[in-house]
């Protein structure tokens, strides 16, 4: 699907479903990892996960953006906790939520670092070892290498 396919689909919804045009742009965004889609209050435009363009439930993501666009340009509670857009979001069909599609981001690196003492310090993140000491005894620290996370 283009960018023009997904600016047609949506002014189809908005008119099919609340009875109102979508005057504004909508377009893919590849950066969108976890959710289905996103309203930017700013610039009034809607912008959708590629990746979620090929699952059957694509429609109702776009109704869910959609109630947001809608509500907020009617000055309502276009927020996920008002009971205007729990209303409207009902009365259309639109998800709650986006389904998971294993984008989310999974740490895959384990830092193993050891004292002089021999204290064994496991950390997401790699730092420098000359900025720090070890937390036990105040030893200075070495990088053993990386472990498997799995």
């Amino acid at each position: 699907m283009t960018n023009f396919e997904l600016q047609q689909l949506v002014e189809h919804i908005s008119k099919t479903a609340f009875h109102q045009p979508f005057r504004h742009h909508a377009s893919f965004n590849s950066r969108l990892k976890t959710t289905g889609g996103r309203y930017l209050l700013a610039t009034h435009q809607l912008e959708f996960n590629p990746k979620m363009a090929n699952l059957p439930m694509f429609e109702q993501i776009i109704k869910h953006e959609l109630v947001h666009y809608h509500l907020h340009l009617a000055h309502k509670g276009y927020r996920h906790k008002d009971i205007d857009f729990k209303a409207l979001l009902s009365q259309v069909g639109g998800a709650r939520y986006a389904p998971d599609i294993g984008q989310r981001q999974t740490n895959q690196h384990l830092w193993h670092y050891q004292c002089e003492n021999g204290h064994d310090i496991f950390r997401h993140r790699r730092f420098q070892v000359g900025r720090y000491r070890c937390g036990q005894c105040g030893a200075r620290l070495m990088l053993l290498g990386e472990v498997l996370n799995k």
